[in-house]
């Protein structure tokens, strides 16, 4: 009885990998955002112009990359390359935007905020400003909310008090947004840009208040659309060469474990579709240090299964009964493998905190391998085992 049922969970445990597979193919395909070296993107060169009372300088420049990194994250391009050209350029490489002309008239904008009294006095600065989101009001409209922090408040309760029935502007590079009356004084540091915005505006303009102003204003000087780095064809040349080596894999761990090796290969398409849906779902973008970060987890993942089947094989030629031998296995090779992959992801962790672009692309998909490999055979692997040992007992199934 416990030997058809066993036999009858693998064959579901079968079922469902393979339907997995198959109804996650291109959900996972569609959401998984390839990086700049896989899909090409954007490439804009940014010139700071000098003015008075804006020099242009390494801390400015270092600066104002900062804010076009916040932009950009803002805009949901992961990932991008923005790095200093010269004394006074600033290149961004932007993959996957939808809307080039769009992203880049939001990203090389100042946006300087500033409030205006009738005189054209300015009585308070986007320095101040804590927090900016877009909001929907009751007729349809869109408006977006400002915050400002504690000497921001100070400043425009003062502004507000002295401008009763008075309008006070709302300026941003200049330009007049809005002008409304002052109906109250207003003392908790919160004020509200209306207008004519749709909800893309009012979203646009709340990430450019809520990421700061550029501290000196930049002209395009050059925009292009660029190819993938790596080329179509080296990429074809990549996948093709990374599916011979998976199937070589698979291969030889039936080979040489027979039936743990099987199990092996349901790991392996478990460890698959989970790490590549955990990357779909965060957004992760995929990049060929990233590529490179997974094909290197595949390896952990197998290492782990072949320490966990060694440790049983040795078991086994002591004379345990396969139950046995197959808890003492796992027994003796959970530290092995929670060691090597411990210090395997602290080192990522490392490269993640201090790496950008495609180190960080690694990091992040390693780190992501890791995890689930040491999840998978520490759990799926020994459920499988041992619901193989209720169906056979059979040492020479196991390769030994």
């Amino acid at each position: 009885m416990q030997k058809n049922t066993s036999i009858a969970v693998v064959l579901i445990v079968v079922l469902v990998l393979g339907t997995l597979g198959y109804f996650l193919k291109d959900p996972i395909k569609d959401n998984l955002t390839l990086g700049l070296d896989l899909q090409g993107g954007l490439h804009v060169v940014l010139q700071a112009k000098e003015k008075p009372g804006q020099a242009v300088t390494d801390d400015t420049l270092q600066k104002s990359i900062g804010v076009l990194r916040e932009r950009v994250d803002n805009l949901g391009v992961t990932e991008p390359n923005i790095y200093p050209q010269g004394s006074d350029r600033i290149v961004l490489e932007l993959a996957g935007v939808e809307d080039p002309e769009k992203a880049v008239d939001m990203i090389k904008n100042t946006a300087q905020l500033e409030f205006w009294d009738e005189e054209g006095n300015v009585l308070l600065t986007g320095k101040n400003l804590k927090d900016a989101q877009a909001t929907s009001n009751q007729d349809g409209s869109f408006s977006v909310a400002l915050e400002f922090d504690k000497e921001g408040a100070k400043l425009f309760g003062e502004a507000t008090k002295n401008n009763l029935d008075k309008p006070i502007a709302i300026v941003i590079d200049e330009n007049i947004i809005s002008a409304p009356v002052v109906q109250a004084h207003i003392t908790n540091g919160r004020a509200e840009i209306t207008g004519n915005f749709t909800s893309e505006e009012a979203n646009n303009l709340a990430v450019l208040l809520r990421s700061g102003a550029l501290p000196v204003s930049f002209e395009i000087m050059e925009k292009r659309t660029v190819g993938p780095t790596l080329g179509a064809d080296s990429l074809n040349k990549s996948v093709k060469a990374a599916l011979v080596g998976l199937l070589a894999i698979l291969i030889f761990m039936i080979g040489y474990y027979r039936l743990p090796g099987f199990i092996a290969d349901l790991s392996l398409i478990l460890y698959g579709i989970l790490v590549l849906g955990t990357m779909a779902v965060l957004g992760a973008v995929l990049t060929l240090p990233g590529i490179a970060g997974f094909a290197l987890s595949i390896g952990m993942a197998v290492d782990a299964n072949v320490i966990i089947y060694e440790r049983v094989k040795e078991e086994l030629r002591n004379g345990k009964t396969l139950k046995s031998a197959i808890e003492a296995g796992f027994k003796h090779a959970y530290w092995t493998i929670l060691d090597a992959n411990l210090t395997t992801l602290i080192t990522a962790g490392v490269l993640m905190y201090f790496g950008s672009g495609p180190i960080k692309g690694f990091a992040v998909t390693l780190s992501i391998g890791i995890i689930a490999s040491v999840l998978i055979a520490l759990t799926f692997t020994r459920y499988m085992m041992m619901l193989f040992s209720n169906i056979t007992d059979s040492q020479k199934m196991y390769g030994i």
